[in-house]
């Protein structure tokens, strides 16, 4: 048991552990912020441009009576299929998955890394000093370097 207790907590003390759990965390909390943008400032756009269509309360009743919202056939415990929950949940989904897609294009942007310097020496291909990049003659072998 001691040996079981002891690979426990090694195991649970790795950094890799320890980085998924607060990898977890935060990501608890961007959750939050990206459902918040999708259905706090995203989702009133998209009902405005397609007409206030209210996805929710399209269904079809399988009892054959017509109801006209989903909570009217659910209070009338009516066996529906809720097909605009569905379409709801999938265009839902989908602006998620966008919204996040440009949350990390943009901290990517920011985390650019600075282009490489450009170089200011070379190598002499006869001694193999360093010299300045422009040189045409070698200052330590006096070897010509413009060919």
């Amino acid at each position: 048991m001691k040996a079981f207790v002891k690979e426990f907590k090694e195991f649970i003390m790795r950094g890799n552990v320890i980085d998924m759990a607060v990898g977890v965390i935060i990501g608890g909390a961007f959750n939050n912020i990206v459902s918040s943008l999708v259905n706090d400032i995203v989702m009133p756009v998209i009902t405005l441009i397609t007409g206030k269509i209210n996805f929710t309360d399209m269904l079809i009743a399988l009892d054959g009576n017509s109801y006209p919202s989903l909570k009217a056939a659910q209070d009338a415990a009516a066996p529906v299929i809720a097909y605009g929950n569905f379409i709801q949940i999938v265009v839902q989904f989908l602006l998620t998955a966008f919204v996040i897609f440009l949350v990390i294009k943009g901290i990517n942007q920011l985390h650019k890394p600075a282009p490489a310097p450009t170089p200011v020496t070379k190598t002499c291909p006869f001694c193999k000093s360093e010299i300045h990049i422009d040189a045409v003659k070698c200052p330590h072998c006096a070897s010509d370097l413009t060919e």
